[in-house]
């Protein structure tokens, strides 16, 4: 129950200490006044969330205590209490910003549900102005979303790295993010002038990927008709972004490397030489060097590619604050774009938005969030308007107790290993990165935390 009091304005005493005991008995702590004067001297006083007045009284009445109360703080609630005769006066009332109300007698079933529902609108309410004004403060990092420590590192890099020439190797989970992180990139740049060009390695056969990187002379191929430029010179000046890099041909990979040795380049079937004036991001879901050691991919390429790394972590490794920005992010985009007004989420659907476990990662949460605004019929976003997998998901979850964090974890959606190393990062945190009192409180040795942190680090290359 919260702290702050709530205050009950009544000039009938008898109705003061009945409405004062119901709320008391649930621990709420409670405030009362005889009249309006002495109700708006509290208000001023005192930091109060919730109001419940008699609607007459002598002197300031509750439609003047109204009033005054939205002028000290829009955000305090107020329960008008009618009594026969006065409910049409207290429906207009209503509409300079009261809660509801109440009709006299009053009964403990109808204070305790209004004053309950009052004060979750209220919660609501002030919890989505503190996420607009958290994605306010963040709009300096282009589309980023994000406070996590993990995410805050991301976006440090990105504006170390922005004003170099250097190339960049973005890695991370398919989902995660990583075309956003590189339009950052390009946005913070001395490019941002000029063209940010993508390329989807993984989307375009092998014969297709070399013509649209390099392009082509007329003749050049079977149904090449007339000369076409490549993603290189159309990128000239600005960044070309190879997305899945790790799915490009041996063969393009030798063009490729050419490129970022020497700034060379041809177009198929030509034989002028065009000088590439352009940065190049690329990104990957894959581990890159593994793709090496398994002769995949070219290691100086790879070299070439990773002079500055940057891992984008996992939805599910980046906490509650940043699923709910993201969310809250991705309702209003798709509220504006639907013209629908959404204002928030209801207690259970946020609570399944932060338990379960994104496997998608941004991509998937972007997409229920879309797929919620255009379903739901509420004012707010309920657990009916997120897909029954998501929930049944959270739903059938067993739990993991790591010292005081609990861990959800999917059925069959997590293999044993990952799971190993939400378990063993958790009480890394808890203590505060000292292996040897993790050891002791996983009963493992030390020696088997820095084997399973090696394995992690090289997993990642």
């Amino acid at each position: 129950m919260p702290a702050k009091p709530i205050l009950v304005v009544d000039d009938s005493e008898s109705v003061r200490e009945a409405i004062s005991k119901i709320l008391q008995k649930q621990g709420y702590s409670v405030m009362t006044a005889s009249d309006g004067e002495e109700g708006i001297n509290l208000l001023q006083k005192y930091d109060i969330p919730l109001v419940l007045t008699d609607l007459k009284m002598p002197k300031v009445d509750g439609a003047e205590l109204l009033k005054v109360a939205k002028t000290i703080s829009p955000d305090i609630e107020v329960i008008l209490i009618t009594g026969y005769g006065t409910v049409e006066v207290a429906v207009e009332v209503m509409k300079e910003g009261a809660f509801d109300f109440i009709q006299k007698p009053v009964d403990k079933t109808t204070i305790l549900n209004r004053v309950r529902n009052a004060l979750e609108k209220q919660s609501l309410r002030l919890e989505n102005k503190w996420l607009h004004e958290q994605l306010k403060t963040i709009q300096g990092s282009g589309n980023i979303i994000g406070k996590s420590a993990a995410m805050r590192k991301v976006m440090d890099l990105v504006g170390q790295v922005a004003s170099s020439s250097a190339t960049i190797l973005i890695t991370g989970e398919s989902g995660v993010g990583k075309e956003v992180i590189a339009q950052a990139i390009h946005e913070q740049s001395s490019r941002r002038g000029k063209p940010f060009i993508k390329v989807s390695c993984a989307a375009l056969p092998e014969t297709l990927l070399e013509a649209e990187l390099f392009g082509y002379e007329r003749g050049a191929f079977t149904g090449a008709i007339a000369r076409r430029e490549g993603r290189f010179e159309l990128a000239h000046g600005g960044t070309l972004f190879l997305d899945e890099v790790g799915d490009i041909n041996p063969a393009v990979q030798v063009k490729l490397l050419r490129v970022l040795q020497n700034g060379e380049f041809e177009r198929l079937g030509g034989g002028k030489t065009f000088r590439a004036d352009v940065r190049v991001i690329a990104a990957t879901n894959i581990p890159l060097k593994q793709a090496v050691e398994h002769k995949k991919f070219r290691e100086d390429l790879y070299y070439r590619l990773n002079v500055i790394n940057i891992h984008i972590p996992p939805l599910r490794d980046r906490g509650d604050d940043d699923i709910e920005l993201l969310a809250h992010h991705f309702l209003s985009l798709y509220g504006k774009k639907n013209n629908k007004q959404v204002s928030g989420f209801a207690k259970e659907a946020r609570e399944v938005l932060k338990k379960y476990r994104w496997p998608g990662n941004v991509r998937e949460l972007e997409n229920t969030i879309e797929r919620a605004v255009v379903l739901t019929r509420s004012e707010q976003i309920t657990i009916d308007d997120i897909p029954e997998e998501i929930v049944a998901a959270v739903k059938e979850s067993p739990v993991i107790s790591v010292g005081e964090r609990i861990l959800n974890i999917p059925i069959g959606k997590i293999p044993l290993k990952e799971i190993e190393r939400m378990v063993m990062e958790e009480t890394l945190k808890q203590s505060k990165g000292d292996k040897n009192i993790a050891s002791k409180l996983l009963g493992i040795s030390t020696r088997t935390i820095y084997r399973r942190l090696d394995e992690e680090e090289d997993g990642l290359d």
